[in-house]
């Protein structure tokens, strides 16, 4: 599979854009889990296979990002950049936070980290979409999905996918809970709200038959 995403376009901008994402995404993920507030559905599927296998959670994340990756191949979906790095800098990023943040004891301690967390997870959700390298693994999945199937609605796939894993890792034990709910409402306004501050236009696009001028001399 080719990979997407020109870096000819303002790389050394987008590939720091990038990066801070996916860094921010793995931070923000650590701080809801150590909020043991509830964790977004595929969070839950995560930390679920965590205890059933006893692998740390970045783990988990890096191995089923692999194996969502896998799935785009029938589905004819092209990776980017991005989505080769989401697979992997986000579990680093999750088990390093991980070691260096201790379980918390205080409610109101848990709850500053929930709203954290999420608020942390919207902007750098926006920070890799905006660098415009290529999609995570699970939301290339859903839109791969709804182009090979046209009569389907991305919602409706979004919902089917998220209500699955969020069953299964619940019945494995990942953390359902208020931050789970709490999620779902506001990480869709927070990632419209921060994704103008971090969109990186692409470049535009000569008019078809127009010569575009160049510099005298």
């Amino acid at each position: 599979m080719a990979l997407i995403g020109n870096l000819r376009h303002r790389p050394t901008r987008r590939l720091t854009q990038l990066f801070l994402g996916l860094l921010l995404y793995g931070f923000s993920m650590a701080l809801m889990i150590r909020s043991e507030l509830g964790l977004n559905p595929w969070d839950v599927f995560h930390q679920g296979l965590s205890q059933l296998t006893g692998l740390s959670m970045g783990t988990v994340v890096i191995a089923v990002g692999f194996l969502v990756l896998l799935a785009w191949i029938p589905l004819r979906q092209r990776p980017g950049l991005g989505t080769l790095a989401n697979v992997v800098v986000v579990g680093l990023a999750v088990d390093a936070t991980l070691a260096l943040m201790p379980p918390v004891e205080s409610l109101a301690v848990r709850g500053a980290l929930l709203v954290a967390g999420i608020v942390g997870n919207g902007a750098a959700t926006a920070l890799y979409l905006g660098a415009r390298l290529g999609p995570g693994p699970r939301d290339g999945l859903m839109t791969g999905l709804v182009a090979r199937r046209p009569g389907w609605s991305l919602r409706l796939v979004r919902t089917v996918l998220e209500v699955g894993v969020l069953a299964v890792g619940a019945l494995l034990g990942g953390t359902v809970g208020a931050g789970t709910i709490a999620y779902a409402l506001a990480i869709g306004p927070l990632a419209q709200l921060f994704l103008p501050w971090f969109d990186v236009p692409a470049p535009a696009r000569p008019e078809p038959g127009r010569i575009e001028p160049t510099p005298a001399g």
